[in-house]
């Protein structure tokens, strides 16, 4: 069957032609190893055949790529069908008919690669032993064992809810980021959470896969999930990997990136040679370069963001300022902006923005308008009564007022609250690598996914020196436009 599904593959590619790339198509991942590799080996192949390739990486979990898929902000990424069916499709079809239901929604399965990943729990090989716990069945004599799972797991249907309503399990799992968990479990911090069957680190760290004894996890086949419109020559040389990767030839190759410290692109232009493609045309990428790039889109994100939440806010808070209800209800507004989750709110902004660049920046943007509005506000409804009358008095303006009066006296909380915002801004940045906008997030993203403390800290340790300089910016700033007597709280 596999011969035969490599013959159909190689015949779409001749019929379809030579490849022109007329367009560049945008490969999309999801955040964690496997996800990553399986993107990067359809890149590669992709840039083999001569097509100009944009990667995506590292985007949140199945809610985010899917619906990046769908607004056309990615052609493709790696997807498995149990998710397909369970969590895309609502159970609205079967794993053996999913082409009709997604193509109502412009979206089209490509054949599968070969191995199914299935959901799977685990505990570390010694406690497993010393509890007698083999299947997942056993967890319920153990009811004070400590589990803590991947947010996305714990909500999915075929995830936590599923699994306790089907093991009538009694616990009560905490969430934890994927990359995360293991290292927990090595140092005995959690006792049980899931796994991926394909995890390169289940061997490395001696886990032991408790027996699914009641059936419940679905098939998770990998496929390539793209868009309809996707070019048909570019369909057909993603479709010569079908059948190439089996569930162990995944596990090592999962292995080498999370145990061989390899690079993604390394793992998959060396699988990518042992089947006998042509080599992708990929540049060499150094540390530093990357690390520049990296930064300049953090700058970009927050700069941007912090701008429009200046030119907005600032005015904003002038006109609001006199009436006590207006004041009050658009700070509320700001607040509760303030309340939503940062992945949640990028989250929310896919739908209406796409991925990338503007998603981010319209969500920095609201989370930086609550200190510029609130010390604006603040500030100006602190001038003492007696100096607005003499202005008044003196035949001033509303304008004159506020521009030779209420705002020279406000500047040092109007400072303060873009200090602070700028601060927040360059924190939360971060997190805008989950939809697919980069900067300094990018390398603390992919560190998660292959629990490596060092590439954490190339991105951690900039975006903490970034926000120190920025304080320091500030400072200089307030000694050059406020007066010693107002910066040290006297009037």
């Amino acid at each position: 069957m596999k011969r035969v599904r490599w013959i159909q593959a190689a015949l779409l590619l001749l019929l379809a032609g030579p490849v022109v790339a007329e367009r560049t198509l945008v490969v999309g991942s999801k955040n964690f190893t496997e996800s990553y590799l399986l993107g990067e080996m359809i890149a590669q192949r992709l840039e083999g055949e001569g097509w100009r390739v944009e990667r995506r990486f590292g985007l949140g979990g199945t809610l985010i790529c899917y619906e990046a898929l769908v607004s056309g902000e990615i052609d493709l990424y790696v997807e498995y069908s149990g998710t397909i069916t369970e969590v895309i499709l609502s159970n609205d079809a079967a794993q053996d008919d999913l082409a009709a239901p997604l193509a109502e929604r412009g979206l089209e399965p490509l054949p599968e690669l070969g191995f199914d990943n299935t959901y799977a729990l685990v505990l570390e090989g010694r406690r497993a032993e010393a509890l007698a716990i083999s299947r997942i069945s056993d967890l319920r004599e153990h009811p004070g064992l400590r589990i803590a799972f991947s947010h996305e797991f714990l909500r999915r249907q075929d995830g936590w809810p599923g699994l306790r309503s089907r093991y009538g399990l009694p616990h009560d799992p905490v969430g934890i980021e994927h990359g995360l968990a293991y290292q927990a479990m090595v140092r005995g911090r959690i006792d049980v959470t899931d796994a991926y069957s394909t995890d390169g680190d289940l061997e490395r760290y001696g886990f032991t896969v408790l027996e699914d004894d009641r059936g419940f996890f679905p098939r998770y086949a990998a496929l390539p999930l793209v868009r309809k419109d996707l070019p048909d020559a570019a369909k057909a040389t993603i479709a010569t990997l079908a059948g190439r990767i089996d569930a162990d030839r995944m596990r090592r190759l999962n292995a080498e990136i999370v145990v061989g410290n390899r690079s993604f692109a390394a793992v998959a232009a060396d699988f990518l040679a042992e089947e006998g493609f042509p080599a992708s045309p990929v540049a060499a990428v150094t540390w530093r370069s990357e690390l520049a790039a990296h930064t300049l889109r953090h700058l970009q994100l927050t700069a941007v963001a912090l701008s429009l939440a200046v030119l907005i806010g600032l005015p904003l808070g002038v006109l609001v300022h006199r009436s006590l209800r207006a004041s009050r209800s658009v700070l509320y507004a700001a607040g509760l902006l303030q309340t939503i989750p940062s992945i949640a709110l990028l989250a929310l902004m896919i739908p209406l923005f796409g991925i990338g660049v503007l998603p981010a920046i319209v969500a920095l943007f609201l989370y930086s308008l609550l200190p510029i509005l609130r010390a604006t506000v603040t500030a100006l409804t602190s001038v003492d009564p007696t100096l607005r009358r003499i202005a008044v008095g003196m035949g001033l303006t509303s304008w004159q007022q506020v521009r030779h009066l209420l705002l020279p006296l406000a500047l040092p909380n109007v400072l303060a609250g873009i200090r602070t915002a700028a601060v927040i801004s360059i924190g939360t940045a971060t997190l805008a690598a989950f939809v697919g906008a980069g900067g300094l997030g990018q390398p603390i993203v992919t560190g998660l996914a292959l629990n490596d403390p060092n590439l954490i800290l190339q991105g951690a340790v900039p975006a903490a020196l970034l926000a120190i300089v920025t304080e320091l910016a500030f400072e200089g700033i307030e000694r050059r436009l406020i007066p010693a007597h107002l910066r040290h709280g006297s009037v």
